[in-house]
């Protein structure tokens, strides 16, 4: 095998070379880009640069290594099992394809089989190195007589391949799987046939079962009802009593004989229902925070009524099993031990999606001397948001993550000018990159219908001809898209430049099933739980993925996306990959449990895992720096499931410091900001005394000082409570917590957390409320900035006026009088005085009036029944411009209901409670009612419609 060409470098980007050098000879391939419109945006069908190709140079279609069984539409990329339709360094093979427990290898005469479990381990405890279990061949399975010039592939599910091998006169159909300990088959034309390395030590012969070890691994045979297998010279043979199928299953390890034959027995039952099929389905629960994920098996029994099967399962999905129960024996796999179901056509797990965050709150910054050196570093990147170091996919998303950062940490401390700045450069380089112009061939988004992929050009680290990274670099583009999009919707929606967004959301993981333009989650091992970043998986090893970080990136960007624009399908496949995939690190790239990595490996973390194993170790530096900060970068709101255990991130940092010998001295600023989800004070104080660090290349001092900062006033993150928004998190500082919770839309919502809690946060605010009470931000209803490249739309309606007299209306709306009806103001369960708790709230915008000079007037209608006890209160909001800052508050005080069924009016006469500001006129503005109990343990009820009204103090 030819040794592995590294996937990523980390150097300034050069722009790709738009040709191919084939035989010597120089072949261009750049041209005029023919436009696809998408919305306002575009991408080209037409090659710009240099494009995907398989087993030759001009090899550019994959689907000469599938039969014509395999399915349609786009071919998978990015698998465990790539390497066997996109060959690269064997024109008729695959790689080892590392499917656990066993890993497979594909020869001109079979598949063999690999059981290897015991690990290969180089390097030191304290420097680069690594572990695998290298594929060591134990059995070879085939036909009598096969000799297939190449394997293609006949077929693939969610996480099953079927290689299928021809010789003209003998075939065999394989079907392998992740956790699949069986391995089926049909074939034709001759005997099967099992080759073993050396002599097997047969163990058990019972008709058309055959039991035997090899190298220690213990295998059965299951032919057919009435064949029988046949031991001569290493080979196990069967007619198969000529029907053409057959199973061969890996047992795992057993303490006896008596053991390992009821395994046999106990796997027998299933050994004729092949799996043919694979699919996994998610949901998630906003009210629970609960992600429920089910893996389902489809079989056909070739012969008798056994319709279920037999699976292991890895550490992520073991440890979050919901109603089922493994058996005892385990297998040990390259991931830690795998656990068995027998007897299942699925299974489900059931996992916490802890919450992410556009940004932290500035709890910390906010004020005094802290803030005026947080605007101090703002100040400093605003002429340059992006601080772009290179023009291709990868370092234009890197730039772009940077600008985003920028924008969330001034709109949060109301610096609108630093926010507008980065906003700017996010609108014209994605508007740019979004556009494909007659004769653009840069900047620009190719669709290849061979691959069934969207590649950006200029490309880098092979995310062109290789297919690779894709979800690290695209999920730059996105997370800034729904930055973007909270303070310019228009440009986020689907007809404007909405569209281009989800093109590369589909490529790098589509979560549609129905379009067949891009493979179902491309980038996303759906059984392994986690990505994998290159695109054809041909090294010995298997495929690899060091910076999980970067895919999280763009797990979080769907999350921010979907959340943003209302689409909930894009959120949830955001949910279902960010709460797996942080399950998946937690276990192979952090092994936080100390259960999985080999006890002789010697390190708490590793920079790349393989298919076989891990690596502390990346593609483009032996520096521990970078070795441990490649899994920690970008940081962001959407990275906090990096310090859901604050134990093992102070082990990590320990590490990195034993490791390097001292303290960080490169990419200091990742590391400290990782520090600070385990120990903020200690990271504060190392920010504070260099402050002439250099910041890594997609970083901010703005966004490190913020970050750190908050955290040092936060505390650590606290997984025990979570909330029913998907933008909340909770932390914990000394016993006392903070709720934080994050609004991008234009309507104030009210976050409820588990333990109780509930946070009313305002549109476009991030709010906090616990050990700090605190909100902050603009976006809703605010005017975006605009630049020549990108005018704001002309087909805006127009801000309605309306008059001054608004009823409160079903839906929360404030209007004109409709139908009479009520809704139900909750009991308060403690003294909510002055503070909304659970309100009901009624909101109108677009107002244009003028002030009068006089006061807020209104006339609630409340009932409380037969309660004692009850308070309803109630707040009206001014909003004079519409950009979501409240100009004028008034809090009134609560009205004591009496126990007598039968509406009573609570008027202004009740007298202010407090108020902050002065009215002034509307333009464009915002008016909002908030009603909720005071005190009492009992709910009221509030005639709305044609009932409750408000007047307010305009003409």
């Amino acid at each position: 095998m030819k040794p592995p060409v590294p996937h990523r470098r980390w150097a300034l980007a050069v722009t790709t070379a738009l040709a191919l050098v084939v035989g010597g000879l120089t072949i261009p391939v750049s041209g005029p880009a023919e436009a696809a419109p998408v919305g306002a945006g575009s991408y080209t069908t037409t090659p710009v640069g240099p494009l995907p190709s398989g087993c030759g140079p001009m090899s550019t279609n994959p689907r000469q290594f599938a039969t014509a069984n395999a399915p349609a539409g786009a071919v998978p990329t990015n698998d465990w099992w790539s390497s066997l339709l996109w060959k690269r360094t064997d024109c008729a093979f695959s790689e080892p394809l590392h499917a656990h427990p066993v890993s497979y290898d594909t020869f001109t005469d079979g598949l063999g089989f690999s059981a290897n479990s015991t690990p290969a381990i180089s390097g030191t405890a304290t420097g680069v190195g690594e572990y695998h279990y290298p594929y060591v061949q134990d059995i070879r399975v085939g036909v009598a007589g096969l000799a297939a010039p190449l394997v293609k592939v006949d077929g693939w599910t969610d996480w099953t391949v079927s290689p299928y091998w021809s010789d003209g006169t003998r075939t065999m159909r394989a079907t392998i799987g992740h956790g699949l300990p069986f391995a089926y088959f049909q074939t034709t034309g001759g005997n099967a046939q099992i080759s073993t390395a050396g002599t097997p030590e047969v163990w058990s012969t019972s008709g058309a079962t055959i039991g035997f070890r090899v190298n220690g691994h213990d295998y059965v045979g299951y032919a057919p009802s009435g064949a029988t297998w046949t031991v001569a010279s290493g080979r196990i043979t069967s007619t198969l009593a000529g029907r053409g199928y057959f199973s061969v299953a890996l047992l795992p390890p057993t303490s006896s004989a008596t053991e390992r034959a009821d395994l046999a027995t106990t796997y027998g039952r299933y050994a004729h229902a092949h799996v043919t099929g694979t699919q996994v389905s998610y949901a998630y629960n906003p009210a629970t925070s609960g992600l429920t994920t089910t893996y389902a098996f489809t079989t056909t029994a070739r012969e008798g009524t056994a319709t279920q099967t037999v699976v292991s399962l890895y550490p992520h999905q073991w440890k979050s099993l919901s109603g089922s129960t493994p058996i005892t024996p385990t297998y040990p796999s390259a991931r830690g031990r795998m656990k068995v179901l027998t007897g299942i056509n699925q299974f489900r797990t059931a996992m916490k999606f802890q919450g992410v965050l556009p940004e932290l709150p500035a709890v910390g910054d906010g004020s005094g001397a802290d803030l005026a050196t947080l605007t101090g570093h703002l100040a400093a990147a605003r002429s340059n948001p992006m601080d772009q170091r290179g023009g291709d996919t990868y370092w234009t998303g890197k730039g772009l993550g940077r600008a985003a950062r920028l924008a969330e940490v001034a709109d949060l401390v109301n610096d609108t000018t630093t926010r507008d700045s980065a906003l700017n450069a996010i609108r014209s380089t994605l508007t740019d990159w979004f556009t494909a112009s007659s004769g653009k061939t840069s900047k620009v988004f190719y669709y290849d219908n061979n691959w069934g992929t969207l590649i950006g050009y200029p490309a880098s680290y092979g995310s062109d001809q290789e297919l690779n990274d894709h979800h690290f670099h695209y999920g730059y583009y996105i997370a800034a898209a729904a930055t973007l999009a909270k303070f310019d919707p228009a440009w986020a929606a689907t007809s404007r430049y909405g569209g281009m967004v989800d093109l590369l959301i589909r490529d790098a993981n589509n979560y549609r099933r129905d379009d067949t333009r891009f493979p179902y989650l491309r980038d996303f091992d759906i059984y392994a739980g986690h990505d994998w970043a290159s695109g054809h998986g041909s090294f010995g090893s298997g495929n690899n993925q060091e910076s999980s970080s970067e895919g999280m990136n763009f797990a979080n960007a769907l999350i921010q996306w979907g959340q943003v624009t209302g689409n909930t399908a894009v959120r949830d496949a955001g949910v279902f990959l960010y709460t797996t995939q942080a399950a998946a690190i937690q276990e192979y790239w952090f092994d936080v449990s100390d259960q999985n990595f080999p006890a002789a490996f010697g390190h708490s973390t590793v920079g790349m895992v393989w298919g076989d194993g891990g690596a502390y170790a990346t593609w483009f530096s032996g520096e521990p720096e970078m070795i441990q900060g490649i899994n920690l970068l970008p940081v962001t709101g959407g990275h906090l499931y990096l310090g859901n255990n604050p134990a093992y991130v102070r082990t990590n940092y320990a590490e990195l410091v034993r490791n390097n010998g001292g303290q960080p001295t490169v990419w200091q600023d990742i590391l400290w900001q990782f520090q600070a989800l385990g120990d903020g004070d200690a990271a504060l104080a190392n920010l504070r005394a260099n402050p002439g660090y250099t910041p890594e290349e997609g970083e901010s001092r703005a966004h490190t000082f913020h970050w750190i900062r908050n955290l040092a006033a936060l505390g650590t993150v606290d997984t025990t409570v979570t909330g029913n928004h998907p933008l909340s998190a909770v932390f914990a500082r000394n016993g006392a917590r903070t709720y934080v919770a994050s609004n991008p839309t234009a309507s104030p919502v009210t976050v409820t957390f588990s333990n109780g809690t509930t946070l009313t946060v305002g549109a476009g605010k991030t709010a906090t409320t616990g050990a700090y009470t605190w909100s902050g931000g603009n976006a809703a209803g605010g005017v975006p900035p605009t630049t020549p490249t990108d005018p704001p739309p002309t087909t805006d309606p127009p801000p309605s006026s309306g008059g001054p007299t608004r009823y409160l209306l079903p839906g929360g709306g404030l209007g004109t009088a409709g139908g009479a009806a009520t809704t139900t103001v909750a009991a308060a369960n403690g003294n909510h005085d002055g503070t909304p708790t659970n309100p009901q709230v009624f909101t109108a915008t677009g107002l244009n009036l003028a002030y009068s000079g006089a006061q807020t007037t209104f006339d609630l209608f409340v009932d409380a029944g037969s309660a004692v006890g009850n308070g309803v209160q109630v707040r009206v909001s001014y909003d004079l411009t519409g950009n979501g800052s409240w100009e004028r508050t008034e809090t009134w005080r609560y009205f004591a209901t009496d126990p007598v069924p039968g509406y009573e009016h609570y008027t202004q006469n009740a007298g202010l409670a407090s108020a902050t500001g002065s009215l002034g006129t509307l333009s464009n503005g915002t008016v909002r009612v908030e009603v909720w109990s005071a005190i009492g343990n009992n709910p009221s009820t509030l005639g709305v419609g044609n009932q409750s009204v408000l007047r307010l103090p305009y003409s």
